[in-house]
């Protein structure tokens, strides 16, 4: 008599396929078999660049998320992108390329802070069409940091001011805070007891004009599917909905 608890073989290759997923790119689905219009992307841990951070780092890995980004551009079931971070920042030229590529999408993208998006993770944050920040969530921002062996010469710092100057650019480029105030934020003391910078909680953070508005994941879906339908009707004036 066959056991009437025993799976169907499908059934437990699909659940294996999703943890693989799961624990290969932090993901439920990759862009080619997602089923759904939006595609849900997670940016969590520490972003991980041309380094390899050791085994006990929560990273996401840049080289995982610009192939799915690509993917999720090119996919025409596709409608909308959703960008879920929980962050403490990570390499700064790999979080830029992430940013550069959700700023350049065709397709609607909404961001959702939960817990924190700091450092580099705000880049990434802004970059979205819309942003969302919880209301317990945080925000660090401070200057770009050099570690491992630095040649004390004056390129050196000058690299480093062109760096930063790129960081401030984007970050005014792609929301409503003022280049002087966040400079002041950036070089502020005594608030970080070992560092220079400011912690924004999510009320002030979109009080400065860095994230769009405070809410949750109902409130990123519900503005991700409004801009979509937004798109749809730019394509299809007129025409009948199907």
């Amino acid at each position: 008599m066959e056991n009437p608890k025993q799976q169907d073989p499908q059934t437990e290759e699909k659940r294996s396929q999703t943890v693989d997923t799961i624990q290969q790119l932090g993901q439920t689905t990759t862009p080619a078999s997602n089923e759904s219009n939006i595609y849900c992307m997670s940016i969590i841990g520490q972003v991980e660049g041309h380094l390899v951070l050791p085994p006990q780092n929560k990273t996401t890995k840049y080289e995982h998320l610009i192939p799915q980004l690509v993917a999720a551009e090119q996919n025409q079931k596709i409608e909308g992108v959703l960008i879920i971070l929980n962050t403490v920042g990570g390499d700064v030229e790999a979080g830029l390329a992430i940013a550069e590529m959700i700023a350049t999408l065709s397709k609607p993208t909404v961001a959702l802070v939960l817990g924190g998006g700091h450092s580099i993770g705000v880049p990434i944050a802004v970059s979205a069409s819309y942003s969302f920040i919880a209301e317990t969530a945080t925000m660090t921002i401070h200057p770009i940091r050099l570690n491992g062996l630095v040649i004390g010469v004056p390129q050196t710092f000058e690299y480093l001011d062109k760096m930063q100057e790129r960081v401030i650019r984007f970050i005014t480029g792609h929301s409503n805070v003022s280049e002087e105030k966040l400079k002041e934020l950036m070089f502020k003391t005594g608030e970080l007891t070992r560092d220079i910078g400011t912690t924004v909680i999510g009320v002030d953070a979109v009080k400065h004009g860095l994230i769009d508005a405070i809410g949750g994941l109902g409130d990123a879906l519900r503005e991700l599917n409004r801009r979509i339908e937004e798109k749809r009707a730019t394509l299809n004036p007129g025409g009948m909905v199907q």
